[in-house]
């Protein structure tokens, strides 16, 4: 089976379920998504109701066309929609598969649940996609972003200058993360390791 078809799994832990995304969870989302802080270093901006039904419906089209796999993440200690994360630039050939995409609503943030749903994506990819490269990228300006990737085990490994447009007209500059087949069990075995407690933004 190609990665198209393995990528798209339902994925828990204690902490957090990820599933694929459906049309059935644009209000869910919505809930939380109508908060400028998520949008500040995103290529997409979202400021109305409209601006996130145009995001919603291109999210969708991309998950349903297989240019990206998108997850619906559930904290398992509310039952709420959390946010949203993705499998994207997947090059099966290379055995090269891209996380990013990511966000979570105000009250999800600072509990760790960016950390276990990153820790569930990249077991998926290294354990059952056979990858041998995870790669992440984020605004050299999302400080926190950095820290989150760095607090995951992912190598920075440079910055591509004047990467993209960014709402407004700004060029980013973007930073690459990644984690290598060889580093996973010892990534792994850090954040597995971690406190069975809601962590900091880990």
């Amino acid at each position: 089976m190609s990665w198209v078809e393995l990528a798209p799994a339902m994925l828990e832990n204690e902490h957090v379920l990820l599933r694929p995304v459906t049309a059935a969870d644009r209000e869910s989302l919505r809930a939380i998504a109508l908060d400028p802080e998520i949008w500040r270093y995103f290529v997409s901006l979202v400021e109305t109701d409209a601006d996130y039904d145009r995001y919603f419906d291109a999210t969708l089209a991309d998950h349903v066309a297989g240019r990206r796999v998108v997850f619906h993440i559930t904290d398992k200690h509310s039952g709420r929609a959390a946010g949203s994360m993705s499998y994207g630039n997947l090059a099966e050939a290379d055995a090269r598969i891209e996380i990013g995409w990511s966000w979570l609503g105000r009250d999800f943030r600072g509990q760790g649940l960016n950390r276990w749903a990153k820790y569930l994506l990249l077991e998926h990819a290294f354990e059952r996609l056979a990858a041998e490269r995870v790669e992440f990228k984020t605004d050299e300006l999302n400080v926190q972003a950095r820290a989150a990737l760095r607090n995951i085990g992912a190598v920075e490994e440079g910055i591509l200058r004047s990467f993209n447009y960014m709402p407004g007209g700004r060029r980013r500059d973007a930073v690459f993360y990644s984690v290598l087949r060889a580093e996973w069990p010892e990534v792994k075995r850090q954040l597995a390791a971690a406190p069975k407690v809601r962590l900091g933004a880990g």
